[in-house]
């Protein structure tokens, strides 16, 4: 069974870091009411349809910055200002990344190595100081997704599915190590979700996997999941069993299923 723990503190300001995230945006929107909220984007002028829909929801105020997931070096000092600027830090949702093209990083080691920079390490450059800030507070909760495609990587995506492998481990040690900090981490494992990251995949014509969800089923879940004070969610829940099994199947069958 998924963890769970005593409820922490979460008031303070909404950050999600990749703003402009479909499932970051659902989530904003099911904790926005009576809260400032920072969507933290590229472009952040850019982001005036999602500040009107998060005011509608709630939002005492929204606030557009600028964040660039790749720019490792700015990550440490962007959670500093945000802090300084809107008080402590109540929810993190980090939502950035990229799908790209797993036929195009067979052979081009820059898309691959970009797939892996967004995917993994920045992740791990926001997280850190990110779980550093929130410890000096002793509250908050961070939101981290994973994915089903980490679980056992397969060779139709094994690109991208080995960035949330890494991301998986690294949030899973975590957990771990904010235990006892008054800080929950909450690790979100959606199959395949349904919506603008994967739009251009279906066009050109991969079928949703079974047990897809939408981005508002994910959000849904992740929301229950944080209010109830746990450390991992599976979306949909069915998933974890379907995980089990995956590990079951031989490589020579494996390396055959599709994405």
């Amino acid at each position: 069974m998924p963890l769970r723990r005593a409820r922490p503190d979460t008031d303070g300001t909404l950050v999600v870091f990749g703003g402009r995230s479909e499932i970051g945006l659902e989530v904003a929107l099911r904790l926005a009411a009576g809260r400032v909220v920072v969507l933290a984007a590229r472009r952040p002028d850019d982001l005036a349809g999602e500040r009107v829909r998060l005011l509608e929801a709630g939002a005492v105020t929204v606030h557009a910055v600028e964040f660039d997931a790749d720019d490792l070096d700015t990550h440490s000092a962007l959670i500093a200002r945000l802090v300084a600027d809107h008080g402590r830090i109540g929810v993190a949702v980090v939502a950035f990344g990229i799908l790209g093209d797993q036929a195009r990083a067979e052979t081009d080691v820059t898309h691959a190595l970009q797939i892996a920079h967004t995917d993994y390490l920045a992740q791990i450059s926001v997280l850190t100081p990110l779980a550093s800030t929130m410890r000096i507070q002793q509250s908050g909760a961070i939101i981290v997704f994973s994915s089903i495609a980490g679980m056992r990587v397969r060779r139709a995506n094994y690109v991208y599915g080995s960035t949330k492998a890494g991301l998986d481990g690294f949030a899973t040690g975590l957990t771990d190590a904010l235990r006892g900090s008054g800080v929950q981490l909450l690790l979100a494992r959606p199959g395949f979700v349904i919506g603008t990251m994967t739009r251009d995949l279906m066009d050109s014509g991969v079928s949703p996997a079974p047990l897809s969800s939408t981005a508002s089923q994910v959000a849904d879940a992740v929301v229950s999941a944080l209010r109830a004070g746990r450390t991992v969610v599976w979306i949909p829940h069915t998933l974890r069993a379907a995980s089990f099994v995956m590990r079951l199947v031989p490589q020579v069958l494996w390396r055959r299923m599709p994405r």
